[in-house]
């Protein structure tokens, strides 16, 4: 016999990760789209370093909403974890691991960004270097964060293909949820591949990546909609207690 989580608001916990991802989809576009594209100026470290000085309490906020973003992350993996371990204990298990371990990336290449800060700023450390050779530290350090956000989406890809997975075998939720979670899995994985393998090819395929928000929005809105098939959930938590 399997442990009993005790999961007796399933619609709840269904609304709770809805808001969970909510707050992961807007702060994470403000803070990259929005904010740390418009600051970084490709091949050109002095423009780039105008621009953060320029704006620097908005990087900073950049940083902070980063951080919410992964300590909502972190309670999304467990929610969704609770919410599909009956379909699979084992499967869902590690989708959460994997989520967790894209969070931890995520918020260790917060070091990245906040060095980019230190390095604008200077200091006693850094009186050796000139202003040009600062400027393309910082800018080297913020090419390096978004290497490790690619990094971080390796990990996260699996996590969607196996959410995918568990979604579409669910029988609680849509069967074309799993489908576009899965496919977005699958550009996750391509385009930080990509970047590895075959940098000259990312930049063109970076259009995919509107499938992935296509599939997370809709995700998310039907977890703060329609929440989650509490009797077809409770009817699979049932077999999985008995099996």
């Amino acid at each position: 016999m399997q442990p009993d989580f005790n999961l007796t608001n399933p619609g709840a916990t269904a609304r709770m990760a809805g808001v969970l991802y909510l707050i992961i989809i807007v702060l994470g576009i403000w803070s990259e789209a929005f904010v740390r594209s418009s600051l970084f100026v490709p091949d050109d470290p002095m423009g780039t370093t105008a621009n953060i000085i320029g704006a620097e309490g908005l990087f900073r906020l950049s940083m902070a909403a980063d951080a919410v973003m992964v300590i909502a992350d972190v309670a999304l993996a467990a929610a969704l974890f609770l919410l599909l371990r009956p379909v699979s204990a084992p499967l869902a298990l590690t989708a959460m691991l994997f989520r967790l371990i894209q969070a931890a990336i995520i918020g260790m290449n917060l070091l990245n960004q906040d060095a980019a800060l230190a390095i604008i700023n200077g200091g006693a450390t850094l009186a050796a270097f000139e202003g040009a050779e600062l400027d393309a530290l910082a800018s080297l350090s913020l090419v390096l964060h978004g290497d490790g956000y690619d990094i971080g989406l390796i990990f996260f890809g699996v996590n969607s293909l196996l959410t995918g997975a568990l979604l579409y075998m669910s029988g609680y939720f849509p069967k074309t949820l799993g489908l576009l979670i899965a496919a977005a899995g699958v550009v996750y994985l391509t385009g930080s591949f990509l970047v590895l393998l075959a940098p000259e090819l990312a930049g063109p395929f970076s259009m995919a990546y509107a499938l992935p928000l296509l599939a997370e929005t809709a995700f998310c809105l039907w977890l703060l909609i329609r929440g989650v098939d509490a009797r077809r959930m409770g009817d699979m938590r049932r077999e999985m207690t008995y099996a």
